[in-house]
């Protein structure tokens, strides 16, 4: 454990933002930096397992990037498989994380779906952080299938109209497993939420930084866990 972090967040989510401007500034083309962004997803993931972090979410693919070229879409439909292949050995069965996608899948090529499953099922038992990817993620979206799914058990009279709470709402969402978000990062300078984790971070903290997804790097990441420890979450109570 760190020694200068003597409060680990459980879960984190980071907007992976900046890969495509961090690729322009050096004269290459955006996939490139989609690609640089990969190895250091690696190396934070990496860290953030070391630390204790449990849970780390990472908005890869929105349920609106669609609308990017379509070589950069091809690209990062691409990216995980080549990412999944690379590090198989290391990052896969080499280690205890344990990997999950969250997202639509019925719109993903059948080779990235494929890999993904396979990725999954191979870590599903590992007790390390859980490293999630949203890919064809879209928050909205997912509250409106957890909608669609309560409203299908209340025809069904599996579930009363007025037993619907919070909790219902939560356990319907891809992450009903998963502990509250405690810290969501945003990289690139931008100040926006843009679609993600929407009821996931009601009481979350948020750290905004400049600097570019491939930049972002373990130490960086720390200093977002430094700002962390001076927060004081108090949950709409006093403290």
């Amino acid at each position: 454990m760190d020694l200068n972090l003597n409060n680990i967040p459980k879960h984190v989510a980071i907007i992976l933002d900046g890969n495509g401007r961090w690729a322009k500034e050096r004269g290459k083309a955006r996939v490139y930096g989609h690609r640089h962004g990969a190895f250091n997803l690696r190396d934070v993931t990496k860290y953030a397992n070391s630390i204790g972090v449990r849970y780390l979410t990472v908005y890869c693919f929105s349920t609106e990037n669609w609308k990017r070229p379509n070589d950069e879409v091809n690209f990062l439909m691409n990216t995980p498989v080549w990412y999944i292949k690379r590090y198989w050995k290391t990052m896969v069965l080499g280690t205890n994380i344990r990997y999950k996608m969250i997202g639509r899948r019925d719109r993903l090529p059948k080779k990235l779906l494929a890999a993904i499953e396979e990725m999954e099922n191979e870590t599903k038992d590992h007790d390390g952080l859980t490293l999630t990817l949203c890919i064809d993620y879209g928050s909205r979206d997912e509250i409106t299938s957890a909608l669609k799914n309560i409203c299908k058990d209340v025809l069904d009279k599996k579930l009363d109209i007025d037993d619907i709470n919070e909790d219902i709402i939560t356990n319907n969402l891809f992450t009903k497993d998963y502990p509250p978000l405690d810290l969501m990062i945003r990289t690139s300078g931008e100040y926006r939420i843009s679609n993600f984790l929407l009821w996931q971070m009601a009481y979350s903290e948020f750290y905004f930084t400049k600097t570019y997804f491939p930049d972002f790097t373990p130490e960086k990441f720390k200093e977002a866990l430094i700002e962390y420890q001076s927060r004081n979450r108090r949950f709409g109570g006093l403290k």
